[in-house]
């Protein structure tokens, strides 16, 4: 696969959205100079630029433009099917978590009370022993 340089990926941002140089330039917020030197001489775009067209244009992905990953648009990034499985098995796990904790209170309440039945027993063998 070959690598598409930052410049032509701005020039498909360019075409894409139908945009002149200089519409483009204005609204990045740069003048039309630096954008027309980018593409004659054939240079790789500033961080600033870089940073301006991300912050123009929302909805471009920052790794299609630095990476070459996926695909352009954020909107067209396709959610993990995995997310979603994942995400019930979190709620099933918080729930399981939850009964668990009530069923080690209600042990801990029976101990408490196992205990203390166990004592009054002692004691009522000690009074028959004694009596």
């Amino acid at each position: 696969m070959t690598e598409t340089s930052v410049n032509e990926k701005i020039r498909e941002i360019i075409s894409y959205y139908k945009l002149s140089d200089r519409q483009f330039s204005i609204k990045i917020g740069v003048t039309q100079s630096v954008i027309g030197s980018m593409f004659q001489k054939n240079t790789e775009p500033s961080s600033k630029v870089i940073r301006l067209t991300l912050n123009a244009f929302t909805d471009i992905s920052a790794d299609w433009l630095l990476r070459n990953k996926g695909p352009m648009l954020i909107s067209d990034i396709k959610p993990d099917p995995n997310i979603e499985r994942m995400e019930r098995l979190v709620d099933t796990i918080a729930t399981l978590q939850g009964t668990i904790n009530e069923q080690m209170k209600t042990n801990q309440l029976l101990t408490e009370k196992l205990k203390k039945i166990e004592g009054e027993l002692a004691m009522l063998k000690n009074e028959r022993n004694v009596g």
